[in-house]
Parts: structure tokens; sequence; C-alpha cells
């Protein structure tokens, strides 16, 4: 699987190294020593301000004052504080381009193998992960010394690949390409892949040309299979660049993704080139060594592994390799791994021993250090703040910086939210030591806060507790609730002891594992107050955070659940309401109806089918230790409406809009806003169907949908399934739209997908079929999502966002602003006003 951006509206969105410790003009990057960095004060505090950025695959460096970090599709970002960022990239824009300027003729070489309108990149480009720091004894080709170096990838495939270098005499840019390195997925004799005219035999790189030039013997017969295709099972994606220098200067490169895994490569620094090994061999402790790609250090055998960032740390003498498992999406289940090695080449191996080359066809997610995966410091009822609570999805593909100037170490990397979809944002999180030498992160992102002596009595009390486990997987850890005890016992959630073991050392031990780390006091975004924390790993690899609560008797508990405690406007129910049955500290809460006919003790609503609403009361018992209070919620169900009919679009023969209220529809080319595409008719599910040739759509009138109650119905034949194309489209703008896709990017769903402030997903349970007809409805009732499919419900949630209210949308069938057209049959578009009895939406697949 390659590594890319979750689709070309993610990529809209979108805004991959520090480098070791020399790098920096003035010095940055330096290592830095344990830090003395906030006492934990449990309340107060001045609250911290943020601007956020999305940058992608982001790669830290430090010039002067400023932090800057560029990441994947020419984005990048600056700040004085890691707290603030601004944007100073303009994305693809070419010419003109801030990083590239011409961007197609200054990167004509790479893009001539992989990267611009080509294959996986048709229509666009694809320049991910770039590295960029200040390398004084560059040669730059009028004789001077000094250049900024931006290393960076293209790619076209999960394996065509090449990574190149450009410079600059200015950090911002423009940079001038000067070269391209390593290349990757050549074949042995001429091929090409789909939607591709370029050639992959290996002699259409820069091998032939280092044969020439007796760097290489020839080319090595292990890069191919026996078909001739690429051995990528052994040999590496060439993406993901990452320069480091070792503790005698030396400059090194690490990249590599999936595949084969991760290799690393000598730099010239006075040239940027390769210092290529030019002849095969193992190391030491058997891994590969290849002629042109170097030495392995992680990964292989396809499994998934990416983003590698090695940084050499002086105060422990050890190199430290970062990584991250899965995939970048929000189901992808992306986590950060680290490993350690006394040699810049490796072997690499985690706190367990185990070496990061893999030594077979096996689950990876034993091996490395896992520092953060899914997480919710979730906000329970009766916790203090609002929202959902703070935690990370798919948090991945770091980079490191020792900041020479304050000592303190930071992990900087992309990632997304629990129920946000596939938003993503730059998150920077304090780096600190253990006793064994490993690094552990810090739970909350960085505001200022350094590590301090503490006191032993400000550590007794409740924490939220997150364990992250070992596992590539996309499920969230929710905090779970324990208690450090006077005497050193743990209880609660998790059991075992624990200790102070200096003036910050933390030591647990926790289902007889022992964790070691540190306690800092950090900024509670949630609370909004100053507290204390924990992180530790153990020898296993696995990491541990703790998060301190502000004590509380039972009665103040219960009091904050009862205030907080809360099911929204029950004056018009039309859907389940969710009934909570524990609030903050595991404070019980227990439901009774005075009728359960009306609306269940478990939130079950039962809605007339015609007439007058009904009510009933819900009253909810509160209880913790001897405490106890109820409260009382007065529930009125409104009856079902039914939807009434307000545009239909039959396709037999044309376009038009059949009850007479709208516009018809006009063709488009294949994005929403172009013209030139050509849509036909042909035999369809009620008479004729508006045949989708996959370079045309449908633009249909403004004002189609101008409220927040409304249903879509139609009928769909795909003849293919291309991943976030759209069926049915509607949009206030580039950042407020619903999509209706047949394949979406949650499993490949059938789904409702919308973009708003946060992303929606409404997947469907399944995947309808290529080559049959399917009748697909949804409707939307005051925030209440519900998916049919054949006139069966298959997805309802609550919190859909209003994009359509207040009119001024514009809508589209099978195409929108970013993704390939729909390629197939639709008939009978229906519009209505209100949502779809579940008897109408049955009767629907029938008419």
């Amino acid at each position: 699987m390659k590594r890319k951006s979750v689709s070309a509206l993610a990529a809209l969105m979108l805004f991959a190294s520090l480098t070791g410790p020399a790098f920096g003009q003035n010095g940055a990057g330096a290592a830095a020593g344990s830090g003395k960095a906030g006492k934990p004060e449990n309340q107060g505090g001045s609250k911290p301000v943020f601007t956020n950025v999305s940058v992608h695959d982001p790669s830290i460096v430090k010039d002067g004052d400023t932090y800057y970090v560029f990441g994947s599709h020419i984005e990048a970002a600056k700040s004085k504080d890691l707290q603030n960022w601004t944007r100073f990239t303009n994305g693809y824009t070419t010419p003109g381009n801030a990083l590239y300027g011409d961007l197609s003729k200054n990167l004509a070489e790479p893009f001539a193998w992989a990267g611009e309108n080509d294959s996986d990149s048709k229509g666009g480009f694809a320049v991910w992960a770039p590295e960029v720091f200040w390398n004084e004894n560059y040669i730059n080709a009028d004789g001077s010394k000094g250049a900024y170096m931006l290393y960076y990838c293209t790619s076209s495939t999960y394996i065509r690949s090449a990574i190149g270098f450009a410079v600059s005499q200015n950090i911002e840019g423009p940079y001038t390409d000067a070269g391209t390195l390593v290349y990757s997925g050549f074949t042995r004799n001429d091929a090409k892949d789909k939607d591709s005219q370029v050639n992959k035999k290996w002699t259409n790189t820069n091998i032939q040309k280092l044969i020439e030039g007796g760097t290489l013997s020839g080319a090595n017969e292990h890069w191919f299979n026996p078909d001739g295709s690429y051995a990528n099972g052994t040999y590496p994606n060439a993406i993901d660049p990452n320069l480091f220098r070792d503790k005698d200067g030396k400059l090194w490169m690490s990249y590599g993704s999936w595949s084969g895994g991760i290799f690393v490569l000598e730099i010239d620094e006075k040239t940027g080139k390769a210092m290529y090994p030019g002849k095969d061999g193992k190391t030491a402790d058997g891994r590969l060594v290849d002629r042109y790609f170097g030495t392995k250090i992680a990964g292989g055998f396809g499994k998934s592994g990416e983003g590698p960032y090695v940084i050499y740390d002086k105060e422990t003498g050890y190199y430290y390799l970062y990584m991250t498992y899965g995939w970048l999406g929000a189901d992808g289940g992306y986590n950060m791994r680290v490993f350690r090695s006394k040699n810049p080449d490796g072997s690499y191996v985690d706190a367990g021993g185990q070496s990061a080359v893999l030594p077979g066809d096996t689950d990876n997610a034993l091996y490395g250090n896992k520092l953060m995966g899914n997480y919710l410091f979730q906000r329970d009822i009766g916790d203090p703040g609002t929202g959902i609570g703070v935690g990370y999805v798919s948090p991945g593909h770091n980079s490191v910086m020792i900041d020479e100037k304050t000592g303190k170490r930071f992990l900087v990397f992309h990632t997304r939210f629990p129920n946000m979809g596939e938003a993503h944002e730059l998150r920077v999180h304090q780096i600190f030591t253990n006793a064994d030498g490993w690094p552990v992160v810090a739970p909350y992102r960085y505001t200022g806060e350094s590590l301090e002596k503490v006191d032993r009595q400000e550590l007794i009390g409740e924490y939220k507790f997150i364990n992250h486990g070992k596992e590539t997987n996309p499920a969230i850890e929710r905090a779970k609730y324990i208690k450090l005890e006077k005497n050193n016992t743990v209880s609660g959630d998790a059991t075992g002891t624990w200790k102070k073991t200096g003036h910050n050392a933390a030591e647990l031990t926790i289902g007889g594992k022992t964790y070691t780390g540190v306690f800092v006091g950090e900024w509670d975004p949630v609370s909004e107050r100053r507290v204390m924390t924990f992180t530790a790993t153990s020898s296993e690899g696995v990491a541990v955070w703790g998060s301190k609560l502000e004590e509380q008797t039972d009665k103040q508990i219960i009091q904050a659940v009862y205030q907080d405690l809360n099911l929204g406007d029950t004056s018009k129910v039309v859907s389940d309401l969710a009934l909570p049955a524990e609030g903050t500290r595991h404070t019980a809460i227990s439901w009774e109806s005075s009728d359960p006919s009306v609306v269940s003790s478990k939130g079950e609503v039962h809605r007339p089918e015609e007439g007058s609403a009904v009510s009933a009361v819900l009253t909810a018992t509160i209880a913790r230790g001897k405490e106890k209070l109820t409260k009382r919620f007065d529930v009125t169900v409104l009856p079902y409406v039914k939807a009434e009919l307000s545009a239909r679009y039959g396709f037999d023969g044309n376009l038009s809009e059949e009850a007479g209220r709208f516009e018809a529809g006009a063709v488009s080319g294949d994005r929403i806003d172009k013209t030139g595409g050509s849509i036909t008719f042909a035999e369809g599910k009620n008479g004729q169907a508006a045949r989708f040739d996959g370079k045309s759509g449908i633009r249909l009138p403004k004002g189609l949908i101008a409220s927040n109650t409304y249903s879509v119905s139609l009928w769909v034949k795909p003849e293919e399934l291309t991943t976030y194309t759209p069926t049915f489209f509607g949009a206030k703008d580039s950042e407020h739209w619903v999509s209706l896709v047949p394949r979406g990017p949650v499993k490949d769903n059938t789904m409702v997908w919308s973009g708003s402030a946060s992303w929606y997903d409404g997947p469907a349970g399944m995947t309808v079929p290529a080559g049959e007809w399917t009748h697909l409805a949804f409707s939307v009732d005051r925030g209440t999502l519900t998916l049919y499919v054949n006139g069966v419900q298959k997805f309802k949630g609550t919190n859909f966002p209003d994009i359509f209210g207040g009119g001024d949308a514009v809508f589209s069938l099978g195409v929108n602003w970013w993704d390939a057209p729909f390629k197939g049959l639709i008939d009978d578009l229906r519009i209505y006003d209100g949502a779809l009895t579940p008897a109408q939406a049955g009767e629907l697949p029938k008419m």
C-alpha cells in the first residue's frame, strides 16, 4: 500500500523532518540535556493561544528564532513558539509556486518518472514529504558554499517513485532542482502502469548512468521478480526522505515506505548526492546491503512502516529511528513507533531488543516502542469543559527536533481527530527521556511546559489513564480511571504500584508490567487548567499516560453530573435518545420511563405513524457511594410526516425536471464547474436513465434544497467503483458539502459523506455492487441523518451538519470539484421537502 493523501478533497485541506543535531543555519538542533522545563499547577494558569494549520507529513527545522514545518502537497508553515503557525505556501500552484517556481519545469526530471499527471496522480501532482535544512558545506553552482537543501519525493503508484533534492539561499524558497537520487518501481523489461505513458524499464532511471560512470557494476537481478516486475517485498518505495548527521558530522538519508522497508544511504554533503554502496552484501547482523538502495534498517515483507526519521541524541549516545505503522486515513490506525541504535546504519532495536528489520512475513505491531496511537481523554458527564474531550485519530508521520537553545525535544506530526473524518492538523508534543534512555511523549500538546521537581504529595489522586497498547487498528482507546494512592498502590480500572524515583521520574507497575517515565505539569485544554500528568513506557514498548483530576467528594461529583446531564432538545424528538449509563469517575446513571410505549428506559423512541405528538417523562437517578440525586426530562415525540416530492428528474431522453418547479439539468465536464461533457441515455430502471461516461456530470439548479429537512432518492448502476466518486453532490462552498458516494473512505462503504467544520461519515456497512441497479436514499431531519439502501435503513446518526439551510447551494450528479467522475447509470432522481418516513423509504424501490 502506498502512503498518500486520503483524497483530492482532503488535499485541499493540506497546508517531513527536522534535521539532526548539527542542522540549522544558526546551529539549531544541537543535542539537549534532560532540560529544566513547568511546575504542575492543578488549577489556574493562563489559557494558551493556538493558530492551527494543516501540514501533512510535517518536517520541522529551526532557522534563527523561527520554527518551520514543510510537508506533503507543497505546504509549509512557520512559528515563533510552536503554538501559532502561519502558512506561507500556495500548494500545487504553478507557475509561481512558492517553493518550486515553475513546478512542472523545475521538477521535470523526477516528473518524467512519476508524480505529474500520471497514473495515481492523473490530473494533478504528487509531491510529498520533504526535508529542509541548512548545509553550510554544500557547493553551489557558482562555487560558493552553503545552501538550504530540500529533499522531496514524487510518486505515481504504490511503488513507482523517486527522491530528488533542490537548493535555495532562502529557507522559504524558491528552490531549484539539483538532481534525482533514487528511483523505485522499475521493471526488467518494458512495461507501463494504468493511465501512464512512462516506460518503467530500469534503464529509464539513473541506474544506467551510474553503471556507465562506474559507480555500479550493473543491475541487480534480485531487484526483479521472476516475471520481471519490481521486487517490492524486499526493496523500498523511494519516498519519505529524512536527512540526519551522525556523531562525526557525516550526512545520511533514511527513506522508504511499506513494501521492502526503510533504507539508509550516506550523502555527500558537498554535492547533496547519494554515496551508493556500489556492491551488494550484508551487515554483520545479517541485514541487506544493496549496491543502489543502501542498507536496510527497518521493515520489509510489505508490512506497514513509513515516514522514517532518524535523529542523533548526544546526551544518550543513541540514534533514534522514528516511523509510523498503519494507514494514514481516519480508519487506518496510524501510530508512531521508535527504535534506537549506536550506529547510523543500525541495527535499530526496540526496548525488547527486537530488530526494526522484520524477521519474516509477520505482524509488525509487536515490533517497536509504540509512542502514540488512537486515543481519547473523553470528557465524561460531570467533567469540566465542553465537547467530547481531547484525543487523536491516526497520529503519525512525525519529525523530531532537539532545540539547541532550550534543550527541549519535540515530536511534530499530523493527526486526525475523533468524529472529524479526514480533517487533519499539525500538532507538537514535548518528548522526555526516561531512566532507560527511551523517548516518552507528553500527553498534551506543547504550551511551554518544562520538567521540574515535583512533590510526592501532589502526585496522589485520581487520574484519567490511557494505555496505548501495541496494536495497529482503528479503535480509539478511551481513558479509564485509576488512583495513585498514598500508600503507593494503584487502584481503579488498573491496579499495581507507583513511585517517584527522582525529581520528576515516574515508575508504575500495572498488571505486572513496569513503566518508567516522568511526571510533568501540562495544560489540559478541556478543563482549561494546569494538571499533573505522567508519561511512561515499558520494556515491551507500551506507552501509558495519566492526567490528574481535580480532588472532589462524592457529593461534589454527583452534583457536577446532575448539572451536566443533558439530553438536548426533548420537545421535538424524532429519533432514539442516547441515555448515558455513567458519568465521570464511574458515577452510575439509571433511567426510568413513565410510558415505555413512547420512549423506553433505554431511549428507544416510538414515533406515531401519523396524528398528534405523544409525551412521556424520563427520570435519571445519579448515584455514587452513599450520595444520590434524580433529574427529570419531559420528552415529546413527534409523529411521522410524509415527505413531499419537490423535484423529479426521470432522465427519459432529457434532463428536464418533471414537476415543473425547477430548471432542467445542464451537462458539465469532469468537474462541477467545467464545460464540455456529454450525457447520453440508455435503458434505465424506469424508462431511460442518464449515462455518465466517467468524464462528465450534470449540474442541477441552485435552490434545489434550501433547508435542513430534506430527502434525496435515486437509482444507481455503477459501471465501476472509484473511491470518493459522487452520485448526488451538493455544496454551499468547497468546505461545506454533502456527497452520496457508492464507495467512500470508510472501508469502501457506500455512504453519505459531508465536510464542514468537522467531517461526517454515514456508512452503510456495505458497498453497492458494480453492474447492478441499487436504490439509494437519504433523509436529513434537523440534524438526524438516515441512509437507506433498497428501502432498508442502513445508517442513522445525529449531529449531521446543516449545509443547505439558507439556500444558494450548488448541486450536481456524478461530479464535484475534486474527485474522479461517476461512470455508469443514474435514474429517477427525486428530491423531497421533509424526511422520508420508513414506509415511504420502503416503497421507493418498488416504484
